[in-house]
């Protein structure tokens, strides 16, 4: 027997991932955590990050020292092509993605068809990332696109062509409240405001629907398709999406899986790109069990000061103490100032606190925080559920309009406030959500996040799904170029 071709064979044989998130916050939070759950499995694992994203990180995290643990790990960073003085924010999302992308592509192909030890046997690209399935197929590297959007606006993606075809988008009239009939299972659910993109006029011309379309045209082209939620949550639409990809895996709640397999439970696993203000643990524990309303419109949302005045009396006639996170570029078109902070908490120290970004998801797990007003990213809207606790809902874009309507209408878990900035209205939902329905959505969340944890314990569906996963990547190995992939059965 020749030792050294055995010894070959297992390098070429050994599963090696290569993980490559969206460049921004919430999926480089999911995609560091099924990094971590890989490396928990023994396999090898590289995670590609711009150089812009992991300076945050190492800055702001202990994600170094985390990783350090696994010797199967490795950080791989590439520039995203943007000068340092670019604000990467919301409104140019369009730059990053296009400047990425002329990056990306030759690096990967690089990567692919260099010498790596072991070699790369499966690419887990960001769902966005159309143009890494092409590789990969061009190059036979196994592909298994990780779709870090909520299913119920995926399903909504997949609907597109028949959308388009049907004369449903772009909107004909200004009457937002119409239903869109055209997408199955939610016939009577889907209104034009709930739609990812509502203000869509051209489809040909608009950005973000040229992606979304080169997006799911990749993924029958994939192995299969990874999403962060459970059955119990998404079943009907699971069932739907696999009618276009057979290989769905259902590996979520990420961070409860992750916390779930971890031996030490305790150990804490930020993966924020800001510095987290602990101060607000503090504040919290100084009062009652489900007295305090968290507010955070995420990582990427702007408001007007108009907006922010409107949430800020709402907040404040409701009577209920509120931590509300205000991220220094949360002020759209102007300057944001420690003045104006100041001048809203002035004499509201007691009833509110402010911080430029918190550690979510133990401010969500805290007794003290009874209910969420959220702009509905997925991630925070997992966290939610998990944590227990009933939503105020104000998306801004994309999936956030799709879940946010999922949140109200079916799971029944909050309240969908989207497209409403009034101070009046504000006040009311959260008077309805923390005081007189309270009890009636709390008992929902209740049941939901019950159904999280099983789904995640040793036998259940997501903790499945994670071995499932595991396995298939360990079988699937180097193919031959342009051989077929499996995603379409």
């Amino acid at each position: 027997m020749d030792h050294h071709n055995t010894v070959e064979e297992a390098k070429i044989m050994c599963p090696h991932v290569l993980l490559f998130p969206l460049p921004i916050q919430s999926p480089i939070n999911s995609m560091l955590q099924l990094a971590e759950l890989f490396c928990l499995a023994g396999l090898q694992v590289t995670f590609l990050n711009t150089n812009h994203n992991q300076q945050l990180l190492y800055r702001h995290t202990n994600v170094e020292s985390r990783f350090k643990q696994y010797p199967k790990f490795q950080f791989r960073t590439i520039s995203d092509g943007l000068p340092k003085d670019h604000p990467r924010s919301s409104l140019l999302f369009g730059d990053l993605i296009t400047s990425l992308q002329a990056v990306a592509e030759p690096f990967l192909r690089e990567i692919l068809l260099g010498v790596t030890e072991p070699p790369v046997t499966c690419v887990i690209p960001d769902g966005l990332f159309y143009y890494a399935v092409d590789i990969c197929n061009e190059v036979g590297v196994s592909v298994i696109s990780f779709d870090t959007i909520s299913p119920c606006c995926l399903w909504v993606y997949l609907c597109f062509p028949k959308l388009i075809q049907s004369g449903d988008i772009p909107f004909k009239g200004n009457d937002l409240d119409v239903l869109i009939e055209n997408v199955p299972g939610m016939e009577d659910l889907l209104r034009r405001r709930d739609f990812p993109f509502y203000r869509l006029t051209n489809c040909a011309t608009d950005l973000y629907c040229q992606l979304a379309l080169k997006e799911i045209q990749s993924i029958p082209r994939s192995h299969g398709l990874i999403l962060n939620t459970f059955e119990d949550l998404d079943g009907p639409l699971l069932s739907l999406i696999r009618s276009h990809c057979p290989q769905t895996y259902a590996v979520g709640p990420l961070h409860l899986q992750l916390k779930t397999r971890l031996a030490d439970k305790t150990m804490s696993s930020s993966n924020s790109l800001w510095e987290e203000d602990h101060s607000s643990i503090q504040w919290l524990d100084a009062h009652p069990t489900e007295s305090v309303i968290y507010v955070s419109f995420g990582s990427l949302a702007t408001l007007t000061k108009k907006e922010i005045l409107e949430f800020w009396h709402g907040l404040v006639n409701s009577g209920i103490r509120f931590l509300w996170v205000m991220r220094s570029d949360l002020l759209r078109e102007e300057e944001f100032s420690h003045q104006f902070v100041k001048e809203l908490t002035d004499g509201c120290e007691e009833r509110a606190y402010i911080v430029s970004w918190a550690p979510q998801e133990k401010v969500l797990s805290h007794p003290a925080i009874g209910g969420f007003l959220t702009h509905s990213g997925w991630n925070s809207t997992m966290e939610s559920i998990v944590e227990r606790k009933p939503m105020i809902c104000w998306a801004v874009y994309v999936d956030q309009r799709v879940t946010s309507r999922f949140v109200g209408e079916v799971w029944k878990i909050g309240l969908d406030m989207k497209d409403i900035c009034d101070r009046y209205i504000i006040e009311k939902a959260v008077k309805e959500l923390m005081v007189t329905n309270k009890d009636k959505l709390k008992k929902s969340v209740d049941k939901l996040s019950m159904l999280a944890e099983i789904s995640v314990g040793e036998g259940g569906s997501s903790y499945n799904a994670f071995e499932y996963l595991v396995n298939d990547i360990k079988k699937l190995g180097r193919r031959n170029k342009d051989s077929n992939p499996n995603c379409m059965g």
